[in-house]
This record gives C-alpha cells, sequence and structure tokens, in this order.
C-alpha cells in the first residue's frame, strides 16, 4: 500500500471570516498539525524567547513585525513538523513569506475562505462582551434579553475596540491591501482553492468535501454530517 503524500496546507481569510472555526474543524476531522502565527507569537513573547522579545519591541510601537523576523519564527517550528500533515494559519502573510516559505516546502494547497467585508462588519461589529465575566452576546445570533445589558448582572455591556466599526473597517483593508498579493501568488501557481460564502456551517461542507480527497476522516463522528 502506498503512503499518502503528507499535506502541506495554508488557510487564509480576512479577520472574522471563520478561520478559527473552519481550522478548529479541519484539526477534528483530519488530525493535522495546526500552526498559527498568533498563537506561536503570544507564546514566544510570553515566554520572552529572543524573537519573542524582538516581536514585542515592533508591536509595542505599532508597527507590523518584518517578514525576515516571522519568517524565521515559523521556519523554525515547521522543521519540528516534518512528520505530520500540517495547515498554517496567518502565514504567509506577505509574498516576501510566501517566498522564503517556498524554498523549505512545497505547500499542496491554500484554502481562502473569501466571505464579504459587509458580512465580516455586520459579524464583528454585531459582538458585545461583559467585562467582568467575559460573555459574550451577538446582536444577531445571541443578543441580551436587554439591549446593552448583560442578563444574569443586568450591568452595561462593552463592545471592545477590535470589534468598533471604524476599527473593523481598518483591519479589513489593512488585510486587503498586504494579502492580496498572497492570494494572487498561490492563485498563479494554481494552488488556491476558495470559498465563498456568508456563513461557515455552510462553506464548510464544501472545504470537508475538498479535503476529503487529500486526507482521510480521522474523527469518530459520522462522516456524511460533518460538523
Amino acid at each position: 500500500m502506498v503512503a499518502r503524500p503528507l499535506l502541506r496546507a495554508v488557510i487564509m481569510g480576512p479577520p472574522g471570516s471563520g478561520k478559527g472555526t473552519v481550522s478548529a474543524r479541519i484539526i477534528k476531522h483530519f488530525g493535522v498539525k495546526h500552526l498559527s502565527s498568533g498563537d506561536l507569537l503570544r507564546d514566544n513573547m510570553q515566554k520572552k524567547t529572543e524573537v519573542g522579545i524582538l516581536a514585542k519591541s515592533y508591536i509595542d510601537q505599532g508597527q507590523l513585525i518584518p517578514d525576515h523576523i516571522m519568517t524565521q519564527l515559523m521556519l523554525n517550528e515547521i522543521k519540528g513538523l516534518d512528520q505530520y500533515n500540517w495547515l498554517l494559519d496567518g502565514f504567509p502573510r506577505t509574498v516576501a513569506q510566501a517566498e522564503a516559505l517556498d524554498k523549505e516546502c512545497n505547500i499542496d494547497t491554500v484554502i481562502d475562505l473569501d466571505v464579504p467585508f459587509e458580512t465580516i462588519k455586520c459579524r464583528l461589529t454585531a459582538r458585545w462582551i461583559h467585562p467582568a465575566s467575559g460573555r459574550v452576546y451577538n446582536l444577531e445570533f445571541s443578543p441580551p434579553k436587554v439591549q446593552g445589558i448583560d442578563d444574569i448582572t443586568g450591568e452595561p455591556l462593552v463592545q471592545r475596540d477590535d470589534d468598533k466599526p471604524e476599527t473593523v473597517s481598518k483591519r479589513l483593508q489593512a488585510y486587503d491591501a498586504q494579502t492580496k498579493p498572497v492570494l494572487e501568488y498561490y492563485r498563479k501557481k494554481g494552488l488556491l482553492k476558495s470559498f465563498s460564502g456568508t456563513e461557515t456551517n455552510k462553506i464548510w461542507p464544501h472545504i470537508y468535501a475538498f479535503l476529503q480527497t487529500k486526507l482521510p476522516d480521522v474523527s469518530q463522528k459520522d462522516a456524511t454530517n460533518p460538523r
């Protein structure tokens, strides 16, 4: 029996596109190792590693972390996963990072969550939280009983700065400017697989069916109705 080649995949999508949810389902169904640049950065900053301290100095100044630092961080981690199928999340973010990744390994597929910016704006700006407990409400899916008030304590809800309409617009514009060239880079190589839609639950079955052509489902769940 010939062993399947190991999968080298990247997931891309703007903030609020459902990348976290989709990644979690891919891990559950296909048993891949998930490597998130955000998680890795936070871990390194917490542990005060050399890269972590360097990265924090850029973040504290409100600057983007340079390509070579992000590339070094991710490639070091990838080297330890050469026996596994893996999914990169949040990297590469620029064409320079994509080119550096290509020198180290061959990417098989790039999953692009193509969710309209208007949908994302509605999704993110509808999110309000109760700071003391961390309870999250969404005005569309799970609104509080009384607008602006926590159901349990009666205290006021707040909107995180990240979820304010003007911040969301800026984050989406930044993603668009930075990442469009990366999508184009992978499109030209024939590796980009875009999944369009406004709801994660409707996009997911298409992603699942696509990945099933590459990997077996390792979860114990009923594979005919993947969740």
